[in-house]
């Protein structure tokens, strides 16, 4: 029986309005499903109005203009329901959902379902707990004393992935999936033997010690930069936007 870095995959990546996941907002999505290593991909995208302006540090990053959003997205409402019914439905068909920094897109998500919803993330996983592979996390853990950058990009050139189209919602989906895969492969001796279930259940714990671990690190420098260890998905804010 293959291991799962080997099996059925999907993967979700959004581009935004900046990174305050209170108040910025969704401008792209995609998701994207993988059936086994070298198939091709089955790839739903999204491209929203968000309503609200959108600076140029996010266009200069993504290459969204808010002139282009107005003329091309759709109205948030029905898009955010329909990526939640999507992962709700890879949920359900017991795909593992990669996303890289998933605390970031799945609350993102999930403040943007509440806002056009009045709704949440975690209703679209009543019935099939959402299950996370995050290649940040996954990486920090099993090559922790590493230097350097961890980003996408990163991620990428260490693990020999092709990332053509950087800050494209499908192109950085595809490519933290490939990440995982090679992830996976790298660390078999480590990883086989778990199910994604499982290494969800893991990965909630290695967050929350790799976010003490940067806590300190701001506080030996002086920052007051706070970091939230919850993972994959933030606690909601009693004042969120």
């Amino acid at each position: 029986m293959a291991c799962w870095y080997e099996g059925p995959l999907a993967a979700f990546d959004t581009e935004t309005t900046g990174v305050d996941v209170e108040t910025d907002r969704i401008v792209s999505a995609a998701v994207a499903v993988q059936d086994a290593p070298g198939t091709r991909p089955r790839v739903c995208r999204w491209l929203v109005n968000p309503g609200v302006p959108v600076p140029a540090e996010a266009t200069a990053v993504h290459g969204l203009t808010e002139e282009h959003l107005q003329r091309n997205g759709r109205w948030p409402s029905p898009v955010m329901e329909e990526i939640a019914r999507e992962l709700g439905e890879q949920a359900a068909l017991g795909r593992p959902l990669v996303v890289m920094n998933a605390p970031f897109d799945l609350t993102l998500l999930d403040r943007e379902l509440r806002r056009h919803r009045a709704s949440s993330l975690d209703r679209w996983f009543a019935s099939q707990p959402l299950c996370v592979l995050d290649p940040r996390v996954l990486d920090k853990h099993l090559d922790r004393y590493r230097k350097g950058r961890r980003t996408l990009t990163d991620l990428c050139a260490h693990y020999g992935v092709v990332l053509e189209g950087a800050h494209d919602a499908a192109a950085d989906a595809l490519a933290a999936l490939e990440v995982v895969r090679a992830v996976g492969r790298r660390y078999a001796t480590r990883l086989e033997r778990l199910t994604p279930v499982e290494l969800h259940t893991l990965q909630t714990g290695w967050h929350a010690a790799q976010a003490r671990g940067l806590q300190a690190w701001f506080a030996r420098s002086g920052s007051d930069e706070v970091v939230d260890p919850a993972w994959p998905l933030r606690p909601e804010l009693p004042a969120a936007a």
